[in-house]
Formats: structure tokens, sequence, C-alpha cells
């Protein structure tokens, strides 16, 4: 991560670890890096780590900030480079930003997905061979009656409890089967015979 040696007699051999985003430098307690220095102001400056690198941004100091000897007010920071906030001094060791993305892995805890019974219905992932009859409202589990976590209320309206994140299950409402139709029923959807007599009008 980005990082400032500060090379002052003194003070010398401290570092600014800088964090993402704004980082404030100054003899204010508060700061992010309070510096307690006659020559530096209560908020002093900020370094501002981004994605971009580091920014120094001054905050009206009264004896202002600078790199390499020059005075500045907003400036980008590289490695090497010398800063000087009063009359203390810093040097650039790194810019870099190093950001770690954790690896997501599924809890084992968690039931694998449900499979497909013959028929089209769910499975419970816990009984692979009986039809789900509950789904969880917050994170979608599917269950059967076995696995659902059921509480009597007052009232005699019992609450479906889902066994994974303990949220409010709903009964799994399975789709009406269609009426399978005969032979005669088939070929009256699909054929339709006209019948005309002998004059040619229809019948």
């Amino acid at each position: 991560m980005a990082r400032l040696l500060i090379k002052t007699a003194g003070l010398e051999n401290r570092t600014l670890e800088l964090r993402l985003g704004v980082n404030r430098v100054g003899r204010r307690p508060d700061c992010d890096f309070p510096i307690n220095h006659p020559s530096v102001s209560g908020n002093h400056c900020e370094f501002i780590l981004s994605g971009d690198g580091v920014q120094l941004r001054d905050c009206g100091s009264t004896n202002g900030s600078f790199l390499n000897g020059q005075p500045v007010t907003e400036a980008w920071l590289s490695p090497g480079q010398t800063v000087r906030l009063g009359d203390i001094e810093l040097l650039v060791e790194n810019t870099d930003v190093n950001v770690a993305i954790p690896q997501y892995e599924r809890p084992s805890h968690l039931p694998p997905p449900p499979a497909v019974l013959p028929d089209g219905a769910l499975s419970c992932p816990h009984h692979v061979e009986t039809p789900a009859t509950f789904k969880c409202t917050h994170c979608s589990a599917v269950m059967c009656n076995a696995c659902v976590r059921i509480i009597r209320r007052k009232g005699g309206v019992p609450l479906f409890l889902c066994v994974n994140c303990h949220n409010k299950c709903e009964p799994i409402v399975a789709a009406p089967a269609k009426k399978k139709k005969g032979f005669f029923g088939f070929l009256q959807d699909t054929v339709k015979l006209k019948f005309t007599n002998p004059r040619g009008g229809k019948k």
C-alpha cells in the first residue's frame, strides 16, 4: 500500500501508511496522521489514495505544502519525490494501491441445489426422493414437510420457517395438471370437416 517516510530529525523513520480514501495530516490529534510540530497546521493537508495513485491537497496551511521544493496546492505523487509540510520532510516510498478481493466459497452447511423429480417437481435437498412443498421467501431454499420448521400461533394459523435462515416460508403451489384429451377431442381441435349437399350448399 502507498507509504510516506518522515525524514526530519526527531520524527525520522516514522511512516505514513495510507488507506484508501482521504488521509488527513496535521497537528490536531483527530487527524489520521497527527504530527506535533509547530510548523505544521492543525489540519495541514490531505493525501488522497485512489485507484489512480496518491494526490496531495493542501488545506490552506500556514506554512504551505511543497513537492520537490515547489509550493503546491494539489499534486499527484510519484515514488522517490520529496514532500515538505512546513519544516517536516517526507519521502514518497510507494504509491501503489493493493485491493484484495476476497474469494467467495459456498458455506459447507448449505444444502446442494434441488434436483428435479421425474414428474417435474423440485425435490427436497435433504430428502432427494421427496418433493419440496415449501419455499423460503428470503433465501429461496426449498424443503419438504419434514424439514420446514412449524410454529403454532394463537388462533391456530401455523407459521412455517426456513430450515436454513429461519425466515418465513410459503407453500409451493403446483400448477394444475392439464386434462388429457381423448382421440376424438384431439380430432375436434385439429380437423374441421365441412359437409356439403349435392347442390353445393352447406348443411
